[in-house]
């Protein structure tokens, strides 16, 4: 017998802390998607995501450039040791972003990675923002000044960051190249932000029209709702995934 699966709301608004050790994970922008006019326009913004290491401290000093040598393990461990943010929003939400990021007592200059679910506008728009931070965008990792590092990274192949903390390929909504951040070991258990993967909660009816793979989606979306015990959507709150174990004869 397997689990029941459901999701609920999680209560709160952005910023919307959840603590945790050695990572914890602070919902900065929430994304949104609304009808917007004729011709099916829509007016949408993606989620903007925090990941703090707890060691981290803004009073802790200069932070050091990412290292020129080595291979992409040892370059994405050592910067995972700083502030990461998951995707930025678009270029219309810059000063939105950089006053979240400052009631954080986090600066442009000391995030330290950034990581783009997809390419889309709505979600890597600022990127512009930190020209010290080293990026991955999809499945390309690059350091400062574009030096591109080849690292392997595959459904089966997570990317391991620190402790409970790794980037996931989970293809189908913008292709075969989509990316979502796994972090566990929160209050709230393994958080999961996976760009869009999840437009929001409740999408059943409508994640479909807008993805370019949906067989790779779903299986994306049943690995996703498989880990994590909340979900931060692409364009809407963050929610809980509630497993149910079912009645015995059912």
């Amino acid at each position: 017998m397997s689990a029941l699966v459901r999701t609920e709301p999680l209560p709160g608004e952005p910023p919307l802390l959840v603590s945790g050790d050695p990572y914890s994970v602070v919902v900065l922008l929430q994304g949104y998607a609304e009808p917007e006019g004729v011709d099916d326009a829509v007016r949408a913004d993606g989620s903007v995501t925090l990941v703090l290491p707890q060691a981290w401290s803004s009073a802790s000093g200069t932070r050091e450039s990412p290292p020129e040598g080595g291979g992409a393990k040892t370059v994405l461990e050592e910067v995972a040791r700083g502030p990461i943010l998951v995707d930025t929003g678009g270029p219309w939400a810059r000063e939105a972003l950089l006053g979240a990021l400052a009631a954080q007592g986090v600066a442009p200059g000391d995030v330290t990675l950034v990581v783009g679910t997809h390419g889309h506008s709505d979600h890597i728009g600022n990127l512009g923002l930190f020209p010290g931070a080293a990026l991955l965008v999809s499945h390309d990792f690059c350091l400062p000044g574009g030096r591109y590092l080849p690292h392997g990274l595959g459904e089966e192949r997570p990317l391991q960051l620190g402790p409970g903390l790794e980037v996931w390929a989970t293809p189908g909504h913008g292709g075969q190249r989509d990316v979502s951040v796994v972090v566990a070991g929160t209050a709230l258990g393994t958080v999961v932000v996976v760009g869009d993967v999840f437009e929001r909660n409740g999408d059943e009816d409508s994640w479909q029209a807008l993805s370019e793979d949906p067989v790779a989606q779903e299986r994306s979306r049943k690995r996703v709702l498989a880990t994590a015990d909340v979900v931060v959507p692409g364009h809407g709150a963050p929610f809980r995934v509630v497993r149910e174990a079912p009645q015995p004869g059912n």
